[in-house]
């Protein structure tokens, strides 16, 4: 699986005379297949937002703005990873997308030269602006970042909106933020998140400190320009192995810091997982309080970004990685995915995600009863309802389509864990009616567990003895509803 750390040594292997060239050079390979061709690979995703070929990576800056809804993401033009460019996308309902020209590319001589790394959109002054990560090669003794063989140094940049469709941005030419704390030996300092708070702001970078732990650390500014730093918001423990800072946790990655319902949720990935965690903020100390927490997608999911949508709901995105050998997605010509919009709430002190109900624009033949079980395309939505019952033998649903078994569930199989998908346990007891929300789109499926739970599988090829997604539910328990749709492309 591409993992951030990869995107590292991708960008060691990059060249700074690259970057003297034309944006489609910057990448560290060219793809030898055309977009044409890319379009008809039969596991490409069809609803799913990714860009006409290349690699993508996380989510950066999604914003609504006049209207229309812009997604910013992590981008190479050929299929692996390298220097990172922004990409750009427009929607009027988060689901039907136009791709638009590269927003940000690395400056040469700039504090970004070797890569436009993750940030957060803001409107600050009546004008969108980011902030985000600049990185450029260092000696090891200013370097912010260090894998024995990469050594970069990581920055605050700020890019701000020049047009109202938001084509056209104008960097700072120095860093808001050009270095860690003072003093402090940080295992990283990126993926900046700002937001407003009365009339200043507050913003967190991601960071840690080797042999102690991730944190975000804390800065406050009345300007959006000049930020004083406070100290760490929150913080986490090395888990004691011997690996990758990230893997350690000794690095948190790709915080968000925001208010729902009454409290404040801080998200974070680390050791290859992606955390909420549901707290109170003391403003008078500035400190985060955890009160709970637990793990966003139990699947290839990480580095989420949130966003507020027309009406004011808390919206998630998050990046959707290959699981393949990067050999395949190099020569499939397409690398990753955003993961469908999922609204955010609480409930019991637990995150609720649903899907954004945008979605429903894509549905065509609805079907219910036995017909849900057979699935006329790969691109299909899946809504099941069990209820438990008597103990009993084992029970088998097959969801057919022209490949074979696209979806499995077995139920009432003995086994220690509640739930397992494709033979990875999702932790927690079922009680009551079990709600499955089921996303197939040719190579991935994201599933929504009773609304608590998510796990986003990748899935590449297929026999009918081997179905596509396998769920096994210990419980006994049968069908109560069932209905299905096929999804139209947004393409």
């Amino acid at each position: 699986m591409p993992t951030r750390r990869t995107i590292l040594r991708g960008l060691a292997l990059t060249t700074g005379a690259a970057l003297t060239r034309k944006l489609p050079a910057l990448a560290v390979e060219a793809h030898s297949l055309s977009d044409a061709a890319i379009a008809r690979d039969p596991m490409r995703p069809q609803y799913h937002l990714l860009p006409a070929h290349g690699w993508m990576n996380d989510p950066c800056g999604p914003i609504y703005w006049r209207g229309r809804y812009h997604m910013f993401l992590q981008y190479n033009d050929a299929p692996v990873s390298g220097v990172k460019l922004w990409a750009h996308a427009t929607s009027s309902d988060m689901i039907h997308w136009r791709r638009q020209p590269i927003t940000l590319a690395p400056t040469p001589g700039g504090p970004d030269a070797d890569g436009c790394w993750t940030g957060t959109a803001a409107v600050v002054d009546g004008k969108p602006a980011f902030l985000y990560t600049g990185v450029v090669k260092s000696p090891p003794e200013h370097a912010t970042l260090r894998d024995g063989a990469t050594y970069l140094r990581e920055s605050v940049c700020m890019a701000i909106a020049e047009d109202e469709a938001l084509l056209h941005w104008r960097k700072l030419p120095q860093p808001v933020i050009a270095a860690p704390p003072p003093g402090m030996q940080v295992t990283g300092f990126r993926d900046p998140s700002p937001w407003r708070e009365g009339d200043g702001w507050y913003m967190v970078v991601a960071s840690g400190q080797r042999g102690i732990g991730g944190m975000v650390l804390l800065y406050k500014s009345t300007d959006f320009h000049h930020w004083e730093y406070l100290h760490p918001l929150a913080r986490g423990k090395w888990n004691g192995r011997q690996t990758d800072v990230v893997g350690s946790g000794e690095m948190w990655e790709c915080p968000d810091f925001f208010p729902l319902d009454g409290k404040h949720v801080l998200i974070h990935s680390s050791e290859g997982r992606t955390l909420w965690q549901i707290g109170t903020l003391d403003r008078a100390a500035m400190l985060f309080h955890a009160e709970s927490e637990g793990v966003l997608d139990h699947g290839a999911y990480y580095a989420p970004k949130s966003q507020l949508d027309a009406k004011g709901n808390r919206i998630l995105w998050g990046w959707i990685q290959e699981t393949r050998p990067q050999a395949e997605y190099s020569a499939a010509g397409w690398s990753g995915m955003m993961s469908l919009p999922r609204r955010l709430s609480i409930a019991n002190g637990a995150l609720v995600m649903t899907l954004a109900p945008e979605i429903s624009s894509l549905r065509t033949a609805p079907r219910t009863g036995s017909a849900v079980k057979r699935l006329p395309t790969a691109a299909q939505e899946i809504r099941l309802t069990f209820e438990q019952g008597e103990v009993g033998s084992p029970a088998e649903h097959s969801f057919i389509d022209n490949q074979g078994a696209a979806l499995l569930i077995r139920t009432g199989v003995p086994q220690p864990t509640t739930i397992r998908v494709n033979g990875r346990e999702i932790p927690g007891d079922i009680e009551g009616p079990l709600d499955l929300h089921i996303f197939l789109d040719h190579s991935v499926a994201e599933i929504f567990i009773n609304q608590r739970q998510v796990i986003t599988q990748r899935y590449y090829s297929r026999t009918p003895m081997e179905p596509a997604v396998s769920v096994t539910i210990a419980a006994p328990c049968r069908i109560t509803q069932q209905q299905a749709w096929s999804l139209k492309s947004i393409w």
